[in-house]
């Protein structure tokens, strides 16, 4: 039975499940993390092909069954837990595969990528209106802050959809599977990670506004410190792309 306010949608059908591992791109050698892993569909499958893996779950019912059904495993560790206070650093190099709750698919992403040291890659199920931000380029709507965080760390992959159907219960929304690769050095290099995310977050504050307007607060010198930057302050957040961000925050700083 599932618990609607722990996000609980479960996917047996083997067809997807089998796409999902294969757009891990999991090797025999490697530890997978999984969060959430609910019935343990998707765990035996990945408990068959990898040298170690740890499965997060919260509920303690699905614990407790997940712990029996998998006792003779050695290399499967069943862990009860809230996966954001997982101390993820501790555990060496791994990857992730999940099928995330829709509630808490951004702090989950964040609190992996806040260990991404430690991490491969992500190959998580999520809502497809979030997917389609998460790989989302410059000039459409999908395009804004959690695309330009992600990207800034990672190189992320829309893989596939999966419709509303095939979990029980089933979602209102149809889900998407991404991939997405921690890079080995950001995507771009800035002088100030901190300001450069300022930036960000501040142009789509208000992203209906032209870059002039929406970066007010970072003074009356902003529209002059656009042109110097190659930027058209008529542009809107959207159009930007992460270089540009970069560009603009670089230029702040050596201001």
């Amino acid at each position: 039975m599932s618990k609607r306010h722990l996000g609980q949608n479960f996917l047996s059908d083997r067809s997807i499940l089998n796409r999902i591992i294969q757009s891990a791109s999991l090797d025999e050698a490697d530890t997978v993390v999984e969060i959430g892993p609910g019935p343990g569909s998707l765990t035996r499958m990945l408990a068959e092909r990898v040298q170690r893996l740890i499965a997060i779950e919260l509920d303690h019912t699905l614990y407790e069954r997940l712990r029996g059904d998998f006792i003779a495993y050695r290399n499967v560790d069943i862990i009860q837990g809230d996966a954001l206070q997982f101390p993820f650093e501790t555990i060496g190099q791994f990857k992730v595969v999940a099928n995330i709750p829709y509630y808490i698919t951004t702090p989950i992403i964040f609190r992996l990528l806040d260990a991404r040291a430690h991490v491969k890659s992500m190959t998580l199920t999520i809502q497809k209106e979030v997917a389609e931000r998460i790989v989302a380029k410059p000039g459409g709507k999908d395009y804004g802050v959690l695309s330009i965080m992600i990207q800034y760390f990672a190189g992320p992959e829309l893989k596939f959809i999966i419709p509303r159907e095939a979990f029980h219960p089933a979602p209102k929304v149809d889900s998407a599977v991404v991939y997405m690769k921690i890079l080995e050095r950001p995507s771009v290099i800035v002088k100030n990670e901190e300001l450069f995310f300022r930036f960000v977050k501040t142009s789509f504050a208000q992203r209906r506004k032209t870059l002039s307007n929406s970066l007010k607060s970072f003074g009356e010198g902003i529209k002059d410190l656009l042109v110097s930057s190659g930027i058209d302050p008529q542009r809107r957040p959207e159009t930007l792309s992460i270089a540009e961000f970069a560009r603009l925050s670089d230029a702040f700083t050596e201001k």
